[in-house]
């Protein structure tokens, strides 16, 4: 696409910086190599990583934002996952969480396919559609100085916010998160609910 911008972030590092921001944010993890990534900068019983239900990142991090509304609820998923689940900007909009931000890192590839491009790499932008479905803070990130520019909107924004970040291809050497879901289940509802969690 003509005039587009050079990318140049790594999408290890932004991860990285992202998690130091950490406090109590709750982080939901989309499915593929966002969840790679956090595992491999760091593992909290407040991380939810997602294994299957390609699309369903932002819904059920706005399921966690509404149920959980003095937490703040983050999303970091990719753009092809995003892709998959658009739909759910609209709905998100409507919903109007304030403790809601999603992430996404655009590195216009799906991943856990073979790398093929995704319709990023070409004219959709998901900030746009973003922004069309109602959530006016949305931004698209392609340099360090925009990422830090972006982080306090981020954690601390008015929600629901909405920031693409523009990544590079190269995914680095991951951790793999654990597998099990009734573990991943369980300790992130001990680590939400504390000791008013039950075991279904």
């Amino acid at each position: 696409m003509a005039g587009r911008r050079k990318i140049t972030l790594a999408r290890l590092d932004v991860v990285a910086h992202l998690l130091a921001q950490h406090d109590d944010t709750l982080l939901i993890c989309g499915l593929g190599n966002t969840c790679w990534d956090v595992r491999t900068v760091s593992d909290r019983d407040e991380h939810f990583y997602l294994w299957g239900g390609m699309g369903g990142a932002a819904m059920i991090g706005l399921g966690l934002a509404l149920a959980q509304p003095a937490r703040r609820v983050l999303v970091i998923t990719g753009d092809g996952e995003m892709l998959m689940g658009m739909g759910s900007l609209a709905t998100i909009a409507v919903s109007k969480p304030k403790n809601l931000a999603i992430i996404v890192l655009d590195n216009e590839r799906y991943g856990e396919t073979g790398m093929q491009v995704t319709h990023t790499h070409h004219d959709t932008s998901l900030a746009e559609v973003a922004r069309a479905s109602g959530i006016s803070a949305s931004r698209v990130v392609y340099t360090r100085k925009e990422l830090e520019t972006a982080t306090p909107k981020i954690f601390t924004g008015h929600g629901p916010t909405f920031t693409n970040v523009k990544v590079t291809e190269t995914a680095g050497r991951t951790v793999l998160p654990p597998r099990h879901g009734t573990l991943l289940k369980d300790r992130f509802r001990s680590a939400v609910l504390g000791n008013d969690a039950t075991t279904e």
